[in-house]
């Protein structure tokens, strides 16, 4: 099957009641997990690429692994730029074959972000690209983006129908109470439903992202720990808030620290218990089992199990 868009998921996902789960990857096994997972699953699939993983692992090097999951799985799958954070960035992901761009604004003011939106619509549009928007700032630290708890914006619902409307974005990024990176909360956080129903009021039938919904599930931060990790206090979002999001208009909802912790901990744990071993495909191979289990789980969450075809 074809890479997609991102518009003909939402559409179904809005009226189905369900999310699609936006993935981040960086390398084969994190490709492979991700995919197999939603293989099993029959779940449709957003693969994210940030800026930081395409100067890692090279946006030829993705592409090709990405082809090859599409060839292999039969899936409908997005490739998806997450946090662009210029214009040149995001045409230059289109150029190369993305299906799907976020140009994240969010740290200007309301004009001047709509402004930059707008410019990578403008270019994205007539290639058939969507492009995601943010409007309010979620706090946490994540690759480049650096929040701060008191500089943390919710997005203001009275804002939103104009932003849409003058930018031309096809989905946005709201904020309402989740955090990037692993250490989100010290104490369990309140998704401001109230302020997300009224933001679907404002813009019906218009799809919405949720980032930063990494659950930092407990038994890989006790993984972590156990085999000589430091992440104490670690907590993410819980899931029965994001089970509750997706029932409104959350059609997108984006993991990433989930994935890192689930494949790190693996690797800990495979070189303290057998610390003689140099073979990459003995901690490896674990560590993508464990990044497929856990897409499985957040697949279930997010309720688009046998949603593919």
């Amino acid at each position: 099957m074809p890479k997609v868009s991102t518009k003909e998921l939402f559409e179904k996902a809005y009226g189905g009641g369900y999310a699609i789960g936006a993935f981040n990857v960086n390398n084969m096994e994190i490709i492979q997990g991700i995919v197999e997972a939603a293989e099993e699953e029959n779940a449709p699939l957003i693969l994210q690429i940030s800026k930081g993983a395409r100067s890692y692992a090279k946006h030829e090097y993705l592409m090709k692994l990405i082809e090859a999951a599409l060839e292999l799985s039969g899936l409908p799958i997005v490739v998806h730029l997450d946090h662009g954070d210029s214009f040149e960035l995001c045409k230059a992901v289109i150029d190369g074959g993305f299906s799907s761009v976020m140009i994240d604004g969010s740290h200007l003011p309301f004009d001047e972000n709509i402004a930059l939106v707008k410019k990578v619509v403008d270019y994205a549009h007539p290639r058939g690209v969507p492009v995601e928007a943010e409007l309010g700032k979620l706090a946490g630290i994540e690759e480049h983006v650096n929040v701060s708890e008191k500089d943390a914006i919710f997005t203001n619902p009275d804002e939103a129908q104009e932003f849409v409307e003058r930018s031309g974005c096809d989905s946005l990024a709201v904020a309402i109470g989740t955090s990037h990176g692993a250490y989100k909360f010290k104490t369990e956080p309140q998704l401001d439903f109230e302020r997300l129903h009224q933001i679907e009021e404002k813009l019906p039938g218009f799809p919405l992202v949720l980032h930063g919904a990494s659950s930092v599930l407990k038994e890989f931060v006790d993984m972590c720990n156990q085999y000589g990790g430091k992440l104490p206090g670690a907590m993410g979002v819980p899931e029965s808030m994001i089970s509750e999001a997706v029932k409104t208009g959350v059609c997108k909802v984006n993991i990433d620290t989930d994935l890192r912790l689930a494949m790190t901990a693996e690797i800990r744990k495979a070189f303290v218990e057998n610390p003689e071993n140099f073979d990459p495909r003995k901690y490896l191979g674990p560590a993508r089992t464990a990044i497929k289990e856990m897409v499985k789980h957040k697949l279930h969450v997010l309720n688009c199990v046998g949603k593919a075809k």
